[in-house]
Protein backbone atom coordinates (compact mmCIF):
# COMPACT_ATOMS: atom_id res chain seq x y z
CA UNK A 1 0.00 0.00 0.00
CA UNK A 2 1.52 3.33 -1.07
CA UNK A 3 0.14 6.90 -1.02
CA UNK A 4 -3.26 5.66 0.08
CA UNK A 5 -3.49 3.17 -2.80
CA UNK A 6 -3.81 -0.57 -2.29
CA UNK A 7 -2.46 -3.04 -4.85
CA UNK A 8 -3.88 -6.53 -5.20
CA UNK A 9 -1.76 -9.35 -3.78
CA UNK A 10 -1.60 -12.65 -5.68
CA UNK A 11 -3.30 -15.77 -4.40
CA UNK A 12 -1.37 -19.02 -4.08
CA UNK A 13 -2.38 -20.70 -7.35
CA UNK A 14 -5.97 -19.52 -6.87
CA UNK A 15 -6.19 -20.18 -3.12
CA UNK A 16 -6.23 -17.38 -0.58
CA UNK A 17 -3.06 -17.03 1.47
CA UNK A 18 -3.21 -16.84 5.25
CA UNK A 19 -2.30 -13.12 5.24
CA UNK A 20 -5.21 -12.47 2.87
CA UNK A 21 -7.60 -14.41 5.12
CA UNK A 22 -6.27 -12.56 8.17
CA UNK A 23 -6.70 -9.19 6.44
CA UNK A 24 -10.36 -9.92 5.69
CA UNK A 25 -11.05 -11.12 9.20
CA UNK A 26 -9.27 -8.28 11.00
CA UNK A 27 -9.26 -5.27 8.65
CA UNK A 28 -12.51 -6.08 6.82
CA UNK A 29 -11.20 -6.72 3.31
CA UNK A 30 -8.74 -8.62 1.13
CA UNK A 31 -7.73 -7.32 -2.29
CA UNK A 32 -6.42 -10.20 -4.39
CA UNK A 33 -5.19 -11.03 -7.87
CA UNK A 34 -5.43 -14.21 -9.99
CA UNK A 35 -8.34 -15.78 -8.12
CA UNK A 36 -9.89 -16.49 -11.53
CA UNK A 37 -8.19 -17.59 -14.73
CA UNK A 38 -7.29 -14.74 -17.09
CA UNK A 39 -9.10 -16.35 -20.01
CA UNK A 40 -12.33 -16.66 -18.02
CA UNK A 41 -12.21 -13.00 -16.95
CA UNK A 42 -11.56 -11.93 -20.55
CA UNK A 43 -14.52 -13.99 -21.75
CA UNK A 44 -16.78 -12.40 -19.13
CA UNK A 45 -15.67 -8.91 -20.10
CA UNK A 46 -16.35 -9.66 -23.77
CA UNK A 47 -19.86 -10.88 -22.90
CA UNK A 48 -20.51 -7.80 -20.75
CA UNK A 49 -19.25 -5.43 -23.43
CA UNK A 50 -21.73 -6.96 -25.88
CA UNK A 51 -24.53 -6.67 -23.31
CA UNK A 52 -24.21 -3.04 -22.20
CA UNK A 53 -24.19 0.05 -24.42
CA UNK A 54 -21.01 2.09 -24.81
CA UNK A 55 -20.57 5.30 -22.81
CA UNK A 56 -22.06 8.39 -24.39
CA UNK A 57 -24.73 6.46 -26.30
CA UNK A 58 -28.46 7.21 -25.85
CA UNK A 59 -28.99 3.71 -24.46
CA UNK A 60 -26.30 4.22 -21.82
CA UNK A 61 -28.21 7.19 -20.42
CA UNK A 62 -31.17 4.90 -19.75
CA UNK A 63 -29.21 2.32 -17.74
CA UNK A 64 -30.05 2.48 -14.04
CA UNK A 65 -27.34 3.56 -11.62
CA UNK A 66 -27.64 0.32 -9.65
CA UNK A 67 -27.55 -3.25 -10.89
CA UNK A 68 -27.79 -4.63 -14.38
CA UNK A 69 -31.53 -4.24 -14.79
CA UNK A 70 -31.66 -8.02 -15.14
CA UNK A 71 -29.36 -7.99 -18.17
CA UNK A 72 -26.56 -9.89 -16.41
CA UNK A 73 -27.80 -11.56 -13.24
CA UNK A 74 -27.48 -15.19 -12.20
CA UNK A 75 -28.20 -17.45 -13.99
CA UNK A 76 -26.98 -15.67 -17.11
CA UNK A 77 -26.77 -16.50 -20.79
CA UNK A 78 -23.04 -15.85 -20.34
CA UNK A 79 -21.29 -19.13 -19.58
CA UNK A 80 -18.34 -17.18 -18.18
CA UNK A 81 -20.63 -15.32 -15.78
CA UNK A 82 -22.11 -18.54 -14.41
CA UNK A 83 -18.69 -20.21 -14.23
CA UNK A 84 -17.29 -17.37 -12.13
CA UNK A 85 -20.34 -17.28 -9.86
CA UNK A 86 -19.96 -20.97 -8.99
CA UNK A 87 -16.20 -21.26 -9.46
CA UNK A 88 -14.62 -23.87 -7.13
CA UNK A 89 -11.81 -21.43 -6.29
CA UNK A 90 -14.34 -18.81 -5.26
CA UNK A 91 -16.32 -21.23 -3.12
CA UNK A 92 -13.11 -22.37 -1.43
CA UNK A 93 -12.09 -18.74 -0.79
CA UNK A 94 -15.45 -17.82 0.73
CA UNK A 95 -15.43 -20.96 2.86
CA UNK A 96 -11.94 -20.10 4.11
CA UNK A 97 -12.96 -16.56 5.07
CA UNK A 98 -16.10 -17.68 6.90
CA UNK A 99 -14.45 -20.86 8.24
CA UNK A 100 -17.23 -23.16 7.03
CA UNK A 101 -17.40 -25.99 4.45
CA UNK A 102 -18.40 -24.77 1.02
CA UNK A 103 -21.59 -26.86 1.22
CA UNK A 104 -22.67 -24.54 4.05
CA UNK A 105 -22.56 -21.44 1.83
CA UNK A 106 -25.52 -19.89 0.03
CA UNK A 107 -25.42 -17.53 -2.92
CA UNK A 108 -27.44 -14.33 -2.42
CA UNK A 109 -26.17 -12.07 -5.20
CA UNK A 110 -24.51 -12.35 -8.59
CA UNK A 111 -25.03 -9.30 -10.75
CA UNK A 112 -22.75 -7.58 -13.26
CA UNK A 113 -23.03 -3.81 -13.05
CA UNK A 114 -22.14 -1.19 -15.64
CA UNK A 115 -21.18 2.18 -14.17
CA UNK A 116 -20.92 5.22 -16.40
CA UNK A 117 -18.82 8.31 -15.70
CA UNK A 118 -21.15 11.29 -15.48
CA UNK A 119 -20.96 14.49 -17.48
CA UNK A 120 -23.95 16.21 -15.80
CA UNK A 121 -24.38 17.72 -12.33
CA UNK A 122 -24.92 15.07 -9.66
CA UNK A 123 -28.23 14.58 -7.91
CA UNK A 124 -28.85 13.29 -4.40
CA UNK A 125 -29.38 9.69 -5.53
CA UNK A 126 -26.58 9.50 -8.09
CA UNK A 127 -24.17 6.59 -7.80
CA UNK A 128 -21.02 8.18 -9.29
CA UNK A 129 -19.37 9.74 -6.22
CA UNK A 130 -20.93 7.84 -3.33
CA UNK A 131 -21.18 8.79 0.33
CA UNK A 132 -19.24 6.53 2.64
CA UNK A 133 -21.47 3.71 3.79
CA UNK A 134 -21.82 0.07 4.77
CA UNK A 135 -23.72 -2.41 2.59
CA UNK A 136 -25.72 -4.35 5.14
CA UNK A 137 -29.05 -2.41 5.04
CA UNK A 138 -30.17 -3.77 1.65
CA UNK A 139 -28.69 -7.23 2.21
CA UNK A 140 -30.02 -8.22 5.62
CA UNK A 141 -33.26 -7.94 7.55
CA UNK A 142 -31.27 -7.49 10.74
CA UNK A 143 -27.85 -5.97 11.58
CA UNK A 144 -24.43 -7.60 11.16
CA UNK A 145 -23.33 -9.73 14.08
CA UNK A 146 -20.31 -8.68 16.18
CA UNK A 147 -17.09 -8.48 14.22
CA UNK A 148 -15.76 -11.90 15.22
CA UNK A 149 -18.95 -13.61 13.98
CA UNK A 150 -19.04 -12.72 10.25
CA UNK A 151 -22.03 -14.01 8.29
CA UNK A 152 -21.32 -13.13 4.66
CA UNK A 153 -18.67 -12.22 2.11
CA UNK A 154 -19.30 -9.66 -0.61
CA UNK A 155 -16.94 -9.16 -3.53
CA UNK A 156 -16.27 -7.02 -6.57
CA UNK A 157 -14.56 -8.58 -9.57
CA UNK A 158 -13.15 -5.72 -11.65
CA UNK A 159 -13.13 -6.10 -15.43
CA UNK A 160 -11.42 -2.81 -16.29
CA UNK A 161 -8.34 -0.80 -15.32
CA UNK A 162 -8.52 2.06 -12.83
CA UNK A 163 -6.06 4.09 -14.89
CA UNK A 164 -8.45 4.01 -17.83
CA UNK A 165 -11.75 4.79 -16.15
CA UNK A 166 -11.18 5.82 -12.52
CA UNK A 167 -13.89 4.78 -10.08
CA UNK A 168 -11.62 3.18 -7.49
CA UNK A 169 -13.39 1.69 -4.50
CA UNK A 170 -12.42 3.57 -1.34
CA UNK A 171 -12.47 1.80 2.02
CA UNK A 172 -11.63 2.33 5.68
CA UNK A 173 -9.55 -0.56 7.06
CA UNK A 174 -10.57 -1.54 10.59
CA UNK A 175 -7.80 -0.89 13.09
CA UNK A 176 -8.49 -3.33 15.90
CA UNK A 177 -11.50 -3.85 18.19
CA UNK A 178 -11.38 -0.31 19.62
CA UNK A 179 -11.33 1.50 16.29
CA UNK A 180 -13.70 4.51 16.67
CA UNK A 181 -14.76 4.12 13.03
CA UNK A 182 -16.32 0.76 13.88
CA UNK A 183 -18.26 1.63 17.01
CA UNK A 184 -21.44 -0.30 17.69
CA UNK A 185 -24.16 -0.26 16.41
CA UNK A 186 -23.42 0.76 12.82
CA UNK A 187 -26.23 3.21 12.16
CA UNK A 188 -24.63 6.61 11.49
CA UNK A 189 -25.15 6.68 7.75
CA UNK A 190 -27.94 7.95 5.48
CA UNK A 191 -30.58 5.34 4.75
CA UNK A 192 -30.53 3.68 8.19
CA UNK A 193 -33.24 4.09 10.85
CA UNK A 194 -35.02 7.43 10.41
CA UNK A 195 -32.39 8.88 8.05
CA UNK A 196 -33.32 9.31 4.39
CA UNK A 197 -31.38 7.43 1.74
CA UNK A 198 -29.02 9.86 0.03
CA UNK A 199 -26.24 8.39 -2.11
CA UNK A 200 -24.18 11.25 -3.56
CA UNK A 201 -21.37 12.29 -1.22
CA UNK A 202 -21.92 16.05 -1.24
CA UNK A 203 -25.69 15.77 -0.86
CA UNK A 204 -25.40 13.06 1.79
CA UNK A 205 -22.95 14.91 4.00
CA UNK A 206 -24.99 18.11 3.77
CA UNK A 207 -28.08 16.16 4.80
CA UNK A 208 -26.21 14.36 7.57
CA UNK A 209 -24.78 17.62 8.93
CA UNK A 210 -28.33 18.96 9.20
CA UNK A 211 -29.81 15.84 10.80
CA UNK A 212 -26.93 14.88 13.11
CA UNK A 213 -24.51 17.85 13.21
CA UNK A 214 -22.73 16.49 16.28
CA UNK A 215 -21.41 13.62 14.13
CA UNK A 216 -20.17 15.67 11.17
CA UNK A 217 -16.53 15.59 12.33
CA UNK A 218 -16.73 11.84 12.88
CA UNK A 219 -18.07 11.31 9.35
CA UNK A 220 -15.28 13.52 8.02
CA UNK A 221 -12.74 11.33 9.81
CA UNK A 222 -13.91 8.32 7.80
CA UNK A 223 -13.14 10.07 4.53
CA UNK A 224 -9.75 11.15 5.90
CA UNK A 225 -8.83 7.50 6.50
CA UNK A 226 -9.85 6.22 3.05
CA UNK A 227 -7.61 3.94 1.07
CA UNK A 228 -8.37 3.20 -2.59
CA UNK A 229 -7.84 -0.02 -4.52
CA UNK A 230 -5.70 0.24 -7.64
CA UNK A 231 -7.62 -2.37 -9.60
CA UNK A 232 -6.81 -4.11 -12.85
CA UNK A 233 -8.88 -6.62 -14.85
CA UNK A 234 -9.34 -9.78 -12.80
CA UNK A 235 -8.58 -8.21 -9.42
CA UNK A 236 -11.09 -9.04 -6.68
CA UNK A 237 -12.03 -7.03 -3.60
CA UNK A 238 -13.44 -9.34 -0.92
CA UNK A 239 -15.11 -7.39 1.85
CA UNK A 240 -17.74 -7.45 4.58
CA UNK A 241 -21.21 -5.96 4.90
CA UNK A 242 -19.97 -3.90 7.86
CA UNK A 243 -16.93 -2.35 6.14
CA UNK A 244 -17.04 1.42 5.57
CA UNK A 245 -16.45 1.99 1.87
CA UNK A 246 -17.75 3.84 -1.20
CA UNK A 247 -17.50 4.08 -4.94
CA UNK A 248 -15.60 7.10 -6.24
CA UNK A 249 -16.18 9.06 -9.42
CA UNK A 250 -15.37 7.59 -12.81
CA UNK A 251 -13.70 9.66 -15.48
CA UNK A 252 -16.41 11.41 -17.51
CA UNK A 253 -17.91 9.42 -20.38
CA UNK A 254 -16.23 6.14 -19.40
CA UNK A 255 -17.65 2.73 -18.55
CA UNK A 256 -16.54 0.46 -15.71
CA UNK A 257 -17.76 -3.14 -15.61
CA UNK A 258 -17.75 -5.03 -12.33
CA UNK A 259 -19.23 -8.35 -11.21
CA UNK A 260 -20.76 -8.20 -7.71
CA UNK A 261 -21.20 -11.49 -5.82
CA UNK A 262 -22.30 -12.26 -2.26
CA UNK A 263 -22.28 -15.51 -0.31
CA UNK A 264 -23.63 -16.03 3.20
CA UNK A 265 -23.50 -18.80 5.75
CA UNK A 266 -26.40 -21.18 5.21
CA UNK A 267 -27.59 -20.54 8.77
CA UNK A 268 -27.82 -16.76 8.25
CA UNK A 269 -31.33 -16.82 6.81
CA UNK A 270 -31.84 -13.13 7.60
CA UNK A 271 -29.51 -12.22 4.73
CA UNK A 272 -31.71 -11.83 1.66
CA UNK A 273 -31.27 -12.71 -2.00
CA UNK A 274 -30.62 -9.32 -3.56
CA UNK A 275 -32.33 -9.89 -6.90
CA UNK A 276 -34.73 -12.29 -8.59
CA UNK A 277 -34.36 -15.88 -7.35
CA UNK A 278 -32.64 -18.52 -9.44
CA UNK A 279 -35.72 -20.69 -10.08
CA UNK A 280 -37.41 -17.76 -11.84
CA UNK A 281 -35.13 -18.57 -14.79
CA UNK A 282 -36.90 -21.86 -15.44
CA UNK A 283 -39.14 -22.12 -18.53
CA UNK A 284 -36.71 -20.34 -20.85
CA UNK A 285 -36.57 -21.96 -24.25
CA UNK A 286 -32.84 -22.52 -23.89
CA UNK A 287 -33.42 -24.51 -20.65
CA UNK A 288 -30.38 -22.65 -19.30
CA UNK A 289 -31.29 -23.07 -15.64
CA UNK A 290 -32.22 -26.74 -15.91
CA UNK A 291 -28.98 -27.55 -17.76
CA UNK A 292 -26.97 -25.64 -15.16
CA UNK A 293 -28.53 -27.59 -12.27
CA UNK A 294 -28.00 -30.92 -14.02
CA UNK A 295 -24.33 -30.22 -14.77
CA UNK A 296 -23.45 -28.62 -11.42
CA UNK A 297 -21.41 -30.37 -8.75
CA UNK A 298 -23.02 -31.28 -5.43
CA UNK A 299 -21.37 -28.27 -3.79
CA UNK A 300 -22.45 -25.91 -6.56
CA UNK A 301 -26.05 -27.11 -6.22
CA UNK A 302 -25.83 -26.74 -2.44
CA UNK A 303 -24.85 -23.05 -2.58
CA UNK A 304 -27.95 -22.42 -4.70
CA UNK A 305 -30.17 -23.99 -2.03
CA UNK A 306 -30.68 -27.32 -3.77
CA UNK A 307 -31.18 -30.03 -1.07
CA UNK A 308 -27.99 -31.95 -0.39
CA UNK A 309 -27.66 -35.73 -0.16
CA UNK A 310 -28.90 -36.76 3.26
CA UNK A 311 -31.40 -33.89 3.49
CA UNK A 312 -34.76 -34.72 5.02
CA UNK A 313 -36.28 -33.60 1.72
CA UNK A 314 -35.13 -36.76 -0.02
CA UNK A 315 -37.21 -39.92 -0.17
CA UNK A 316 -37.81 -42.42 -2.97
CA UNK A 317 -40.64 -40.28 -4.31
CA UNK A 318 -38.74 -36.95 -4.39
CA UNK A 319 -35.65 -38.56 -5.92
CA UNK A 320 -37.77 -40.01 -8.72
CA UNK A 321 -39.62 -36.73 -9.21
CA UNK A 322 -36.47 -34.57 -9.42
CA UNK A 323 -34.94 -37.11 -11.79
CA UNK A 324 -38.03 -36.81 -13.97
CA UNK A 325 -37.55 -33.04 -14.10
CA UNK A 326 -33.80 -32.97 -14.80
CA UNK A 327 -33.03 -36.46 -16.14
CA UNK A 328 -33.24 -35.42 -19.76
CA UNK A 329 -30.41 -32.97 -19.07
CA UNK A 330 -28.18 -35.67 -17.59
CA UNK A 331 -28.49 -35.18 -13.84
CA UNK A 332 -27.00 -38.03 -11.78
CA UNK A 333 -29.17 -38.83 -8.75
CA UNK A 334 -26.85 -41.60 -7.49
CA UNK A 335 -25.45 -39.57 -4.55
CA UNK A 336 -28.96 -38.82 -3.31
CA UNK A 337 -30.04 -42.47 -3.60
CA UNK A 338 -26.88 -43.69 -1.89
CA UNK A 339 -27.34 -41.27 1.03
CA UNK A 340 -30.96 -42.37 1.42
CA UNK A 341 -29.97 -46.05 1.61
CA UNK A 342 -27.29 -45.28 4.20
CA UNK A 343 -29.63 -43.29 6.42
Amino acid sequence: MTDGLIDATPTADGALTQPQIDSWRTRGFAFVANLFEHELVAALRADATRTFPPPGSPDAARIADFGSGGRMAFPSRSDAFNAITLHPRLLAAIGALLDVPTSELRLTQSDLWPKYGQTRPRGALDNDEQRIHVDYPNHTLAHPSPWDRPEAVELILYLDDVDACGGATALVPRDGPNDPAYRWPIVDTPGVAELDYVNDRAHAEAYFAKQRPHLADWRASLYARERRVRYKPGDVLLYRHDLWHRGTALKPATLRLAHNITYRKAAAEWISVLHVGWAWSAYQKSKLFERLIAAASLEQRAVLGFPQPGSSYWCDATIAAVEARYGVFGIDMTPYRDALREA
